[in-house]
């Protein structure tokens, strides 16, 4: 968090008083990391993805292509199906070719804002 000492012009009270941190310096804990910091996953690497939403006609179809498109190699045949207990949900796992740490993170920013898809782990 970043101390600011002029957030507070509040001239009646003590400045022990005032704000000590402006909410727009907040940064989400992940904005503090540097792209360039190693990562933990060599690659290229076979990196599985599992991601989860309503069990709808296309959703398989959509998440296929979502990967074909970040790994032109990508292998449907390698998918698996898990499907909710009240078959409301389907969890499809993918495993695509990671070959960037840039790549990974564009791929589960698509894959999460897709409107068919509710979770990526």
């Amino acid at each position: 968090m970043v101390l600011e000492d002029n957030l507070c012009h509040c001239h009646h009270l003590p400045t022990f008083f005032s704000p000590l941190i402006s909410v727009n310096t907040l940064k989400p804990p992940t904005a503090d990391i540097a792209p360039s910091e190693p990562s933990l996953i060599e690659y290229p690497s076979q990196f599985p993805i599992k991601v989860m939403g309503t069990k709808v006609e296309g959703y398989v179809h959509a998440v296929t292509a979502i990967a074909h498109a970040f790994d032109p190699a990508f292998d449907a045949s390698t998918i698996e199906l898990r499907e909710s207990k009240g078959g409301k949900y389907l969890g499809v796992t993918i495993t695509v070719t990671a070959t960037s740490r840039e790549q990974l993170d564009e791929l589960y920013r698509t894959l999460s804002s897709h409107p068919m898809v509710k979770v990526v782990l």
